[in-house]
């Protein structure tokens, strides 16, 4: 496969595809999430061939490892994505969801409004890459790895704007904190 034969990949494919699918089903107990899994972990198999290493783990538990970790890279974005289902999209969302909060309780409405101008104009003052970067782990709920792949970014770099972003971010909200709002 390192070679660049897809006869071989065929054949891993028909050895373990079966294999892959049970583990991706049992962890994320989704059957259509599990066949993408599959073909996920196929996909990194074959751009990943030329480094594996027989030295350091059987073939076995090459596959089902990477299988492992695309299921639960997906487990962790499902994850995400439902905490923020509710949550504005992006920086702009939230300065018009600012606008139009729904009515709460007398006085309720204009804390949540300020809360939300100080959240948005917070995210505007960061440097662009790391709200690009905070955006994409917040609002779209995409993994660390999924970040550095669709910024063409290094992993370390994206986990370290993450990082800063929300250093920054603890820094310029700290006044809600102080005064409870």
């Amino acid at each position: 496969m390192a070679d660049g034969d897809e006869a071989a990949l065929g054949a891993l494919y028909d050895q373990w595809s079966e294999r892959v699918h049970t583990l991706a089903l049992w962890i994320l107990k989704d059957s259509d999430e599990a066949e993408d899994v599959v073909e996920e972990t196929f996909w990194q198999l074959w751009r990943t061939a030329g480094r594996y290493d027989g030295k350091r783990a059987a073939g076995s538990t090459w596959v089902m490892m990477i299988a492992r970790s695309r299921a639960l890279d997906r487990l962790r974005s499902r994850r995400r994505r439902a905490d923020w289902t509710a949550a504005p999209s992006t920086v702009n969302a939230l300065s018009e969801q600012t606008v139009a909060a729904p009515n709460e309780a007398p006085g309720a409405e204009l804390d949540h409004s300020d809360r939300h101008t100080k959240l948005a104009s917070a995210l505007r003052a960061l440097p662009p890459e790391q709200r690009t970067a905070l955006e994409l782990a917040y609002f779209e709920g995409l993994s660390h790895g999924e970040i550095a792949e669709r910024t063409s970014q290094p992993l370390g770099t994206v986990k370290t704007r993450i990082r800063l972003a929300m250093h920054k971010l603890r820094q310029g909200l700290e006044s809600l904190r102080e005064t409870g709002s």
